[in-house]
């Protein structure tokens, strides 16, 4: 059955394989929290920054990798994978430490590209020449963008502009890096036009992806203390799904979809209980989707 232009796919096309994602803990910062922005963070974000913890926990980079690499071929059979620095802003800091991670990656085993999780404000030419200087033939940037409205953008305590989102993907668009947009649906006080006005907006700029992420509410953030003073409700099972679909069915094609919906991690979550169910949430969008298109392919014959 046809659905989007999936990430999965993309990189069985290039390899010719089935190349799997392994995330990595570079114990890199965020202006949001080391007091340079602001101490209290975006208000979603946990105190980890939504990675694997390992790095906290004191596994250096090339251990993680053993790790999950181990488990990878084990699991699932992978021989070729694809390093993820997850946690927090990547490109924080001086390009010294952007050049000292990478020069780690190369010694990396088995290794076929590299995706690299960043905020806009933390980018520059230097940075972003170090990445495309790179020898893999697939590097990734993944750029929080979240959204392109500077109200929620203020409203969330980001830190940062559509602006700057703007031009850090027309910055890297004069590299050889590719630039996946994160996007976040279900922000306090964002509607769905908002969404789609950002969609609209992301399909005019050199995006190559796009990550979609279900708002959900983590312990210990500024989002909790929202939602248990009833200031903050998640979105539904039945509204995130239909905007999902909105924006798979808005964006242009050739856009490579990299996930439709995130998973918790284990202990983290404190609302909605639906956001446990990752594997059903997929199937239910595929099947929203599926259904949208129909009625589109239907309408267009009908005129």
């Amino acid at each position: 059955m046809h659905t989007w232009n999936t990430f999965t796919v993309h990189l069985r096309e290039r390899f010719g394989q089935r190349v799997q994602k392994i995330p990595l803990d570079a114990g890199a910062s965020c202006p949001n929290r080391d007091g340079t922005l602001s101490r209290a963070g975006c208000t979603f974000c946990n105190a980890v920054g939504s990675g694997s913890g390992l790095g906290l926990a004191g596994m250096n980079l090339p251990a993680q990798w053993d790790h999950w690499r181990e488990h990878f071929r084990k699991s699932n059979r992978a021989s070729l994978f694809l390093a993820y620095l997850q946690s927090f802003s990547n490109t924080y800091g001086p390009a010294a430490r952007l050049a000292a991670l990478l020069d780690i990656l190369r010694t990396l085993p088995d290794l076929a590209g590299v995706s690299v999780g960043t905020r806009p404000d933390c980018l520059d030419a230097e940075k972003l020449a170090l990445l495309g200087a790179a020898p893999w033939r697939e590097k990734w940037l993944e750029l929080g963008v979240q959204t392109l409205n500077d109200a929620t953008l203020r409203r969330i305590n980001r830190g940062h502009d559509a602006a700057s989102s703007v031009r850090a993907i027309e910055l890297a668009a004069k590299t050889d890096v590719q630039v996946c947009a994160h996007l976040m649906l279900g922000l306090p006080g964002e509607t769905p036009d908002d969404v789609r006005d950002t969609v609209r907006r992301l399909n005019a700029l050199p995006v190559h992806g796009v990550k979609l992420h279900n708002v959900y509410v983590c312990r210990g953030t500024a989002l909790e203390r929202a939602y248990r003073a009833g200031t903050y409700a998640p979105l539904t099972e039945d509204a995130y799904i239909a905007l999902a679909v909105d924006v798979l069915t808005g964006l242009r094609p050739d856009i490579i979809i990299h996930r439709v919906v995130a998973d918790p991690a284990p202990g983290e979550l404190v609302a909605p209980d639906w956001a446990t169910r990752k594997g059903d949430l997929v199937r239910f969008i595929q099947h929203a989707y599926h259904k949208k298109v129909e009625e589109r392919q239907g309408a267009g014959k009908d005129a």
